[in-house]
């Protein structure tokens, strides 16, 4: 595995993978999505040792080490200000001031928190936007396919509600068919109905793929119902970490949620009434 020197990302190619058909029932979805191909022996999406990161005499991120593993569905919470975004722009290439060894394989893609659409393009030419396919229109119609914008391609960025617009975003970094897909809390913005209808089609499109994915999100609920595994981010490092082996789709009420819900409230310093 190659290292990075500081302000550089460091990728290789990615390695071939049989893609897993889509089915109509979620439930069968995710379950084929678990059934995976030995992933022992291939490398890491993304491999992280001793990142650090400093604005001014601030530390934001100080000695972290991740690996996330290929096909893993990765949530990553913390406080305000805790280096989450950080983190996830130095996995981008985004950020060259970074220290430390950063290893990427494959191609990675990012959707933020706003979609970002160029507004003087149409959804189509957005989706295009640096692809580098044989048919990059093709490519794109696809993808908004897949996210049911097909009648929305020649419709202008500012005619779309917020959850097409974040809808044509994820359709913009599918379209790149990424190793590794970065989410930056791309549903904040958006109202409760429309975030469980993302929720759904993020995991449709996850066990589809099968990219490994790390979301960064202030919501707790979020990344257990989303997660393979759930990481807290504080002092700079990953402070604690858990897995989650409840099938999807996930009802929060369930124990073992629950009892991971008030952990995972306690590492960020939120505490039940009265116990604090």
């Amino acid at each position: 595995m190659a290292s990075r020197l500081p302000g550089a990302v460091t990728t290789q190619p990615a390695d071939e993978r049989t893609p897993v058909l889509n089915d109509p029932v979620l439930n069968d979805t995710v379950r084929d999505a678990a059934v995976r191909q030995d992933t022992t022996k291939q490398e890491p999406a993304a491999r992280v040792r001793r990142l650090s990161r400093a604005f001014g005499d601030r530390r934001v991120l100080d000695g972290l080490d991740l690996d996330i593993e290929p096909g893993e569905f990765t949530a990553l919470v913390g406080r305000s200000g805790s280096g989450k975004s950080t983190l996830l722009r130095a996995l981008a290439g985004l950020d060259r001031e970074v220290a430390g060894e950063l290893t990427v394989t494959g191609t990675v893609a990012v959707a933020f928190q706003e979609p970002r659409l160029v507004p003087w393009k149409r959804v189509l030419a957005n989706v295009c936007l640096g692809l580098r396919t044989a048919d990059p229109p093709a490519a794109a119609r696809a993808a908004l396919a897949e996210v049911g914008l097909t009648e929305r391609a020649d419709a202008w960025p500012l005619t779309l509600s917020g959850g097409e617009a974040q809808r044509a975003s994820l359709a913009r970094a599918l379209a790149r068919r990424p190793r590794l897909l970065l989410l930056d809390e791309p549903f904040s913005a958006l109202d409760a109905l429309t975030t469980i209808t993302m929720h759904r089609l993020v995991i449709r499109l996850w066990a589809h793929h099968e990219p490994a994915v790390l979301l960064v999100t202030h919501d707790v609920d979020e990344a257990l119902a989303l997660a393979d595994r759930v990481l807290v981010l504080a002092g700079g490092r990953i402070g604690y970490g858990c897995r989650i082996d409840a099938p999807r789709p996930r009802d929060r009420n369930q124990p073992e949620l629950t009892d991971l819900r008030t952990r995972l409230l306690a590492e960020l310093g939120v505490h039940p009434e009265g116990t604090k």
